[in-house]
């Protein structure tokens, strides 16, 4: 099945669930509250704010990457900035990739949780509120649990997602070894060079994963949903 696999592909394959892997728990920390605001805001710049997070959705990833490339530079007060405090640049490093997939993946990870909470609706709060229960009691002991089926939605896109993204990681990490060469990068090296047996085990590696994650995914919502 995966005779084209090769020693130095594993590399690479360690390297996209690394990144994938730190872009998730990065989403989850970020993308949580914002997924709350937006579930709860009746702000007038709401469809705004929800337009920002939707938009890598329609965005070629060229010109997101493009722009994520400008804003790393050292030449652009936030690069400049980040190279001050680190002493490396956000381009062609782990790190940009790290930023740049989370603002890539963000959708993925932001519209499952959002929708969860509406889905939750006002009312167990509501009757939280009146037996006593504070803020973060509410959010952690009813909230959460009730929205489980959304963040488990968001980890299984939002990690998937980051798994095969190429066109924005290509812009922001180029193809350093070790650093920057994801799994999407080498598959696009081995076609380059005709070396097919290879893209082709990668390719059937992302295509497993991806459709074991989906079944999983609807089989375990579908299992919740029935209760």
């Amino acid at each position: 099945m995966f005779e084209g696999l090769q020693q130095a592909d594993l590399g690479p394959l360690w390297l996209s669930f690394k990144l994938a892997a730190a872009t998730l728990a990065l989403l989850l920390l970020l993308g949580t509250p914002l997924a709350w605001w937006l579930a709860r805001s009746r702000r007038w710049y709401k469809s705004a704010i929800e337009s920002l997070v939707a938009l890598p959705l329609v965005l070629p990833p060229t010109v997101l990457g493009f722009y994520l490339l400008i804003l790393f530079s050292p030449r652009h007060p936030f690069g400049a900035q980040w190279e001050a405090l680190t002493g490396h640049t956000l381009s062609f490093s782990f790190s940009g990739l790290v930023i740049a997939s989370a603002v890539y993946s963000l959708p993925f990870v932001v519209q499952p949780i959002q929708q969860a909470f509406e889905a939750g609706g006002r009312w167990a709060q509501e009757t939280a509120t009146t037996l006593g229960a504070g803020p973060v009691r509410r959010f952690v002991m009813i909230t959460l649990p009730m929205a489980r089926g959304g963040f488990l939605s968001a980890s299984v896109m939002g990690f998937a997602h980051t798994l095969g993204e190429f066109g924005v990681v290509l812009m922001i990490g180029g193809n350093i070894a070790d650093e920057t060469r994801v799994v999407s990068i080498a598959i696009y090296d081995h076609v380059e060079t005709l070396a097919y047996d290879q893209a082709h085990a990668l390719s059937l590696i992302l295509l497993s994963l991806s459709f074991l994650s989906l079944l999983g995914l609807f089989m375990v919502n579908r299992r919740w949903t029935l209760r």
